[in-house]
C-alpha cells in the first residue's frame, strides 16, 4: 500500500496491521514528546497523541494517508508510563495488581486532502492479585520494557488477566476493527 504511512515505531502495530492484510508502504515514526499535559485524562491523552503523531508525520508525506496510534494505560485518572526501568515496571505492576484498569487506544488517519478521521477505543482489563514470586518473575523476564503500563498482554502477562472487556488488539497496541473501518471509510483497502 504505497500511499499509506504508518506513523509508529511499534513493531506490534505493524504486525497487527499485517494480520488484517494492511501493509503500509512506509513506516515513519513520529518522534515527539509524549508527556501528558497538566490535568489531562488518559483517554484525552491517547486521542491527542494519535492526532499529533499523524499531523507531524503527514508534513513529511503530504501525498499519503498517515495512520497513527497511541496506547495509554489508565488506572483511575492516572496515566501509567511506558516502563523503561525496573523501578517503573514494579510500580505499575503493584498498582495494577488485583484491580481493573482501562487501556485507551487513540487512532488517527489523516488523508492527503487534510481530512482527519479519529477513533478512541477503550478496553477494560482486570489483573489478578499478584504474589511476590509472580511479580519477581515478570520483572525478571524484561518483557515489560517499553510497554505502556509495564506489561504486554500478548506475552507472559496474559496469565495475570482475570477479565478483559473490549478489544484485545487495542490492549496489544492497535484496535484492528476500528482501524480497518477508518481505512475502509477513507478508501484505503488491504490485500
Amino acid at each position: 500500500m504505497p500511499n499509506l504511512v504508518l506513523a509508529s515505531a511499534s513493531p506490534r502495530r505493524l504486525d497487527l496491521l499485517r494480520q488484517i492484510g494492511i501493509v503500509p508502504g512506509v513506516v515513519d515514526p513520529a518522534d515527539m514528546d509524549e508527556t501528558p499535559l497538566k490535568g489531562e485524562l488518559p483517554a484525552q491523552h491517547a486521542a491527542r497523541l494519535a492526532e499529533a503523531k499523524a499531523r507531524a508525520v503527514a508534513a513529511r508525506h503530504p501525498d499519503c494517508f498517515v495512520l497513527a496510534a497511541d496506547t495509554v494505560v489508565g488506572c483511575g485518572r492516572r496515566i501509567l508510563p511506558k516502563a523503561e526501568d525496573d523501578k517503573t515496571a514494579r510500580r505499575c505492576l503493584k498498582l495494577l495488581s488485583g484491580r481493573k484498569h482501562r487501556v485507551h487506544g487513540g487512532i488517527a488517519l489523516l488523508a492527503p486532502d487534510g481530512k482527519l478521521r479519529t477513533r478512541l477505543v477503550t478496553s477494560h482489563v482486570t489483573f489478578k492479585c499478584l504474589d511476590h514470586s509472580e511479580e519477581a518473575a515478570y520483572l525478571a523476564s524484561g518483557e515489560w520494557h517499553g510497554k505502556a503500563g509495564g506489561y504486554a498482554i500478548q506475552g507472559l502477562a496474559a496469565a495475570y488477566v482475570r477479565e478483559l472487556s473490549g478489544s484485545y488488539s487495542n490492549v496489544v497496541g492497535l484496535a484492528l476493527f476500528e482501524t480497518a473501518q477508518l481505512l475502509k471509510g477513507a478508501g484505503v483497502h488491504g490485500e
